[in-house]
């Protein structure tokens, strides 16, 4: 599947004791337009995944161009990933929002898992999508094993 270049976003979470967790994934789709209703696939047994079955919820920041070093850390497996970048969560967010490095950031609310093979297929219904008002709106994309920019659009 590496030759099918694909938008790059984290994924994120709050555990039941408000400690952020969070992955880089680029397998993320548009389910249905009503409801609203995105999926990503994270890999079984992951910590992130485990996170956001606890907590109900969570973020998809979707990335852009320039924010390639967010997505290398967040695949990296670091353990204080956060620390490392800005992020914030208000009272309506389903995860943390990584505003310096998304272009559009959307919270949801998990409606069905669905395993299949090594991962599992989590829904989320998405209650609000934001803008962060700084961000550049070329996505980051993840292709051939390597980051590129899509800069026509």
């Amino acid at each position: 599947m590496s030759t099918f270049p694909s938008g790059v976003a984290i994924v994120t979470t709050p555990d039941l004791d408000g400690q952020p967790w969070g992955m880089t994934c680029s397998s993320v789709c548009s389910v249905a337009v009503e409801p609203p209703t995105l999926l990503v696939c994270l890999r079984e047994g992951s910590p992130t995944l485990a996170a956001m079955l606890r907590s109900s919820t969570f973020a998809v920041n979707l990335l852009h161009a320039r924010a390639r070093a967010a997505a290398d850390l967040f695949a990296s497996g670091a353990p204080h990933r956060f620390d490392l970048v800005r992020w914030s969560a208000d009272l309506e967010a389903a995860g943390p929002h990584l505003t310096d490095d998304a272009h559009a950031i959307a919270d949801c609310r998990i409606s069905q898992t669905v395993s299949v093979g090594d991962h599992v297929v989590v829904f989320g219904e998405v209650s609000r999508v934001k803008h962060p008002a700084t961000a550049d709106r070329s996505p980051l994309l993840y292709g051939l094993r390597k980051y590129a920019s899509w800069s026509a659009l």
